[in-house]
């Protein structure tokens, strides 16, 4: 084949072998790497001991001023430790960078043993901390791990299962993601109940488990079809991998298209800069900076940081915190188990769709009746019937998240980029989503104290237009092979101009 020449013979075709237990097993496993970024969010460093110990102004700040709290500016005096934990995204944005060249250059199953060994060692040392600068050093590691984790466990998904399942075992990640925060949240609660200060150590040592069993499992995964072939791995070798994953000797056309994208991987000299300059590329670009954005600016996390405050008025008191994670932590996996069943029947659209507009009315009922008890001042009472319906609310509101935006926001850039982009391409939509989550955890508090309950109605704006977004621009992607992502957006109204026809002369030096 000419250089230059990409010969592509595309079509959305479903015969792609069996669910072996091969293929189970191994996304089981690298679906862990969700279950160390969830446990780590489940607020593990969140409570008074861990201010006690190394933030003891903060704490005394904020029991001083407790009691003078409005429902819109609550604790900002506790900004230095949010910036603390929320620091863990930042050395994540910078990991996942890295990451793309490793997970390319390296294959996808090395970059989570890296990413689980980084944040084991994170873990004992967060744990066994004495002071700021150790515990400074743990949070950085943590946060490697699971940028290493994220990148590479999503592609590894993405590219191990078959069409036909793709976005159930990759919706994997994102159940971890939630059983993890659950867990965390429990622990945090039953750990805190320990004297002497080793509750806190506790917590933050049972992180190990997670990365120990991330760590063990990938040491026995095999690296994808497709990144062997992109390493120059035998090709008889490579073939006797699919037929063994897909329980089948009939793997020649999905082979085919393996190869097919190798060689137009091999052509790329530059994956960062075909990503973010030729326009052959802009459709997977759009993505992957637009939908980390997205599911960030839903306001999850401001719904999620609000609830306490909200559960405190159906009278549970101090243990408001505890109940509002465990009912929306209980919602969340659910809620993602349903999106589980339902990705791979009724396609990503609709579950994009429905959810949105749930989420725009709960956002928008929310905002009215917190308007409405509360007014600008802050200062009012609910009923028990209108807290058990402020309850209700935020529990469709979070169940609409997690079986939409939560998982979808994970598996459709993973799943979209051609194999010369695809460690760029997740790389960046990580690094964006760990920039935004930063951003929405360094700004929620100052946002709630001055926009009150217009906050709500500025999250279910920006539901509206990611919905919109999704209607008119966003392809369905149910039963593509993942090498064969070019045949949609070559149908798109819109993207159908970026994307070249069959047989194209493309300049891979570009």
């Amino acid at each position: 084949m000419p250089r230059g020449v990409v010969v592509v013979v595309r079509g959305v075709r479903q015969n792609d072998g069996n669910i072996t237990n091969v293929v189970l097993a191994n996304c089981v496993i690298a679906s862990l790497g969700g279950l160390i970024f969830g446990y780590d969010s489940g607020g593990v460093l969140s409570r008074e001991l861990f201010l006690k110990k190394f933030l003891p102004s903060a704490l005394l700040k904020h029991n001083d001023e407790r009691d003078h709290e409005n429902m819109y500016c609550k604790s900002e005096d506790r900004q230095p430790m949010v910036m603390f934990t929320s620091s863990l995204y930042l050395a994540a944005l910078v990991a996942s960078l890295v990451a793309s060249t490793v997970t390319r250059a390296c294959g996808r199953n090395m970059s989570m043993r890296i990413a689980s060994f980084i944040y084991l060692i994170g873990a004992i040392l967060t744990a066994a901390a004495l002071n700021i600068p150790m515990l400074i050093v743990g949070r950085i590691l943590l946060g490697i791990g699971i940028g290493f984790a994220i990148q590479s466990s999503l592609i590894y998904l993405s590219e191990m299962a078959p069409a036909f399942i793709r976005g159930a075992l990759n919706f994997g990640f994102q159940m971890n993601v939630t059983i993890g925060i659950l867990l965390g949240n429990f622990v945090n609660y039953g750990t805190g109940q320990i004297k002497g200060g080793w509750g806190r150590r506790l917590s933050l040592a049972l992180a190990v488990i997670p990365a120990v069993m991330l760590l063990v499992g990938s040491l026995f995964l095999p690296d994808t079809p497709n990144s062997m072939l992109d390493r120059g791995q035998p090709a008889d070798k490579v073939k006797k991998m699919l037929q063994n994953l897909r329980g089948t000797k009939n793997v020649e056309e999905e082979f085919q298209d393996l190869v097919y994208a190798s060689e137009a991987a091999k052509k790329v000299d530059s994956p960062w800069k075909q990503l973010l300059l030729h326009p052959r590329y802009r459709p997977h670009l759009v993505m992957c900076v637009l939908v980390p954005v997205f599911q960030q600016l839903t306001g999850i996390n401001a719904i999620t940081f609000y609830a306490p405050v909200l559960y405190k008025a159906l009278g549970f008191g101090q243990q408001a915190s505890l109940v509002s994670s465990a009912v929306t932590g209980v919602v969340n996996v659910v809620a993602t188990c349903v999106s589980v069943a339902g990705v791979d029947t009724f396609g990503r659209r609709p579950l994009f769709l429905q959810g949105g507009v749930q989420m725009f009315v709960c956002q928008v009922a929310v905002a009215t009746m917190v308007a409405i008890k509360f007014g600008v001042s802050g200062q009012g009472n609910l009923t028990q019937s209108e807290a058990d319906f402020l309850l209700i609310l935020i529990c469709f509101y979070v169940a609409a998240f997690a079986w939409s935006w939560g998982p979808l926001g994970w598996l459709i850039p993973s799943e979209m980029c051609p194999l010369e982009v695809r460690s760029a391409g997740q790389a960046l939509n990580v690094s964006i989503n760990m920039l935004f989550t930063f951003g929405m955890a360094q700004s929620s508090l100052a946002l709630f104290c001055h926009l009150k309950f217009g906050l709500f109605f500025l999250f279910a704006g920006f539901v509206a237009l990611m919905t919109i977004f999704i209607y008119y621009f966003l392809p369905e992607t149910k039963n593509v092979r993942i090498e064969d992502m070019d045949s949609v957006f070559r149908e798109h109204w819109f993207w159908g101009r970026y994307i070249p026809d069959e047989v194209h002369e493309l300049d891979m030096h570009y």
